[in-house]
C-alpha cells in the first residue's frame, strides 16, 4: 500500500504553490508554449517552431516575375531542463511540522529561481543588439537607445521588456528621483522611496538579483573576416537540408552560421562585435539602418579561424531568393579583411531587453505513479509549469525522503528580437 500526505502536508503543499507562481516573475514575461507531451516524448523533446515570416513588397500593377518560393524558417525547441530539490527528515524532525514547511518552500524558491535564470540566459547569452553604454545606468537615455536599436531594425514595439541588474536598476532609479526638484511628482517620488523605474521608453523594467557577467572580450584589435562574396561569409537561409545519398533531409536551425576569421586566439562565447561596412537593415524595408549590425559569438570557437555567430550574415551576395526575403545587413563596402571591433570591453553584468515573443518557455509534464510505493501530489502554475511533491518513507533508518520536481525548456526564438545592455564599457 501505498502512503499518503496528511492533511497538514496537503496544505503546505498548496501553499508553497501560492509562493511558487508569484516567484515565477521573468518566466511570466516570455510566451508559453505548451505541446502535446506524448508527441514530446516520441520526438526526444524536441519540436520545431516556426519563425514569422517577413514579405518582400513591389512596386507597379505588373506583377510578372514577383512569384517567389517564400523559405519558411523553424527553430528547434526542446524540453531539456529537469529541475529538483531533494530532502529527508528523520522521524524526531518530523514532529516539528513547521521545519519541514519551511524546507518544502525552500525548495519550490529554488525551482523558481532555476526558471527564472533559464529564461534570462536565452535572451542575455543568444541575444544579438547589443547596446554599449560609456558610463554607469542613469535612465531614460540608456533604455531610449534600446528602443531606437528595435524600432529601427523594425522590431515589434508590443510587450517589450527590460531586466537590469540590481546595482543598474537602482541607479535609474536615483536618476529618476532627481527629475523633479519638489515632491508630489509621482515617478520621482516613487524612484525615491521604493527604488522604483517601472515602464520608460517603451519598455517594461524589472530589477534582478542574479544577472549574468559577461568578461572583457580578450580577442585582441587585430581580427579580421572576408565580407567579399568569394569569402564565402554570407548566409543562405533555408527550410531544409539539401537532400542525402537517399533524398534524407532535416530541419535547419537558420540562427547561427559559422564564420571563417583571421584568428579566433582568446575569442570567447557571448563576446559582441561590429564589422566595418556592415550595417544593420530593417527587417521589413530591407534598408540600411546607418548603423553597424552587433553579433554575438556563440558557443567556443569551432578552430584557430572558425566561429559560431548570431545572427547569421544575410545580405543576399548569393542572389537566392531566401536571401532576398531575409536580409538582415547591408554592405556598405566590402573587404578581404573587414575590421572586427570587439563591443564588450569591460567585464560587467548583462542586462536583457526582448520582446514577449522572441522567448517561449515550454512547460514540461512528468508522469510520476502514484501506486508505486510513494505518495504523490502535483500542480500546475498559471504559465503552465508543473511541479511535483513526492515522499517515501525508509523502514531501516525511519527517514522520510522528499523531492520537488519540476521540467521545461527555453528556446530563444528570433535572436534579432532580444539582446543585452552593458554599462561603464570604455
Amino acid at each position: 500500500m501505498s502512503n499518503s500526505f496528511a492533511k497538514e502536508e496537503r496544505v503546505a503543499f498548496d501553499e508553497m504553490m501560492i509562493g511558487f507562481d508569484d516567484q515565477l516573475a521573468v518566466s511570466k514575461l516570455v510566451r508559453k508554449y505548451v505541446g502535446d507531451q506524448q508527441a514530446m516524448e516520441r520526438s526526444n523533446n524536441t519540436i520545431w517552431r516556426p519563425a514569422p515570416y517577413i514579405a518582400v513588397s513591389n512596386s507597379g500593377s505588373d506583377a510578372t516575375g514577383s512569384f517567389d518560393d517564400y523559405t519558411q524558417l523553424t527553430v528547434p525547441a526542446s524540453i531539456d531542463t529537469q529541475r529538483f530539490v531533494a530532502f529527508q527528515m528523520n522521524a524526531q524532525e518530523l514532529r516539528d511540522a513547521l521545519q519541514e514547511k519551511r524546507l518544502g518552500t525552500a525548495a519550490v524558491e529554488k525551482l523558481a529561481s532555476d526558471i527564472n535564470v533559464a529564461c534570462l540566459s536565452r535572451a542575455s547569452l543568444e541575444g544579438t543588439l547589443f547596446v554599449k553604454r560609456s558610463g554607469a545606468a542613469t535612465g531614460y537615455d540608456d533604455i531610449a537607445e534600446a528602443d531606437a536599436l528595435m524600432n529601427e531594425q523594425g522590431v515589434s514595439n508590443l510587450n517589450r521588456r527590460l531586466a537590469l541588474s540590481s546595482r543598474d536598476y537602482n541607479s535609474m532609479a536615483g536618476d529618476l528621483s532627481k527629475a523633479s526638484r519638489s515632491f508630489g511628482n509621482e515617478i520621482s517620488d516613487a524612484a525615491l522611496r521604493r527604488a522604483y523605474v517601472g515602464p520608460i521608453a517603451g519598455f517594461e523594467t524589472y530589477k534582478l538579483d542574479y544577472a549574468l557577467r559577461q568578461l572583457a572580450a580578450a580577442g585582441g584589435g587585430a581580427l579580421t573576416i572576408s565580407t567579399l562574396p568569394g569569402g564565402a561569409n554570407f548566409f543562405v537561409p533555408a527550410a531544409r537540408t539539401a537532400p542525402g545519398t537517399q533524398g534524407q533531409t532535416a530541419n535547419v536551425d537558420n540562427r547561427t552560421q559559422v564564420v571563417t576569421v583571421s584568428s579566433t586566439t582568446n575569442v570567447r562565447s557571448g563576446d559582441a562585435f561590429t564589422i566595418v561596412g556592415v550595417e544593420a537593415a530593417h527587417h521589413i524595408t530591407k534598408l540600411s539602418t546607418g548603423r553597424l549590425k552587433t553579433f554575438r559569438v556563440i558557443g567556443a570557437p569551432l578552430s584557430g579561424t572558425t566561429l559560431r555567430i548570431s545572427p547569421p550574415i544575410i545580405s543576399a551576395q548569393g542572389g537566392s531568393d531566401a536571401e532576398v526575403q531575409n536580409i538582415n545587413v547591408v554592405l556598405t563596402s566590402t573587404s578581404g579583411s573587414a575590421a572586427i571591433v570587439f563591443l564588450n570591453t569591460v567585464t560587467n553584468t548583462l542586462n536583457p531587453f526582448f520582446c514577449e515573443e522572441s522567448i517561449e518557455i515550454l512547460p514540461g509534464r512528468l508522469a510520476v505513479p502514484t501506486d508505486a510505493g510513494a505518495a504523490v501530489m502535483s500542480a500546475t502554475t498559471a504559465n503552465g509549469i508543473q511541479v511535483v511533491m513526492a515522499k517515501q518513507f525508509d523502514i531501516k533508518s525511519q527517514k522520510t525522503l522528499y523531492r520537488v520536481d519540476t521540467l521545461f525548456g527555453t528556446v530563444c526564438l528570433q535572436p534579432e528580437m532580444c539582446g543585452v545592455m552593458m554599462f561603464s564599457q570604455t
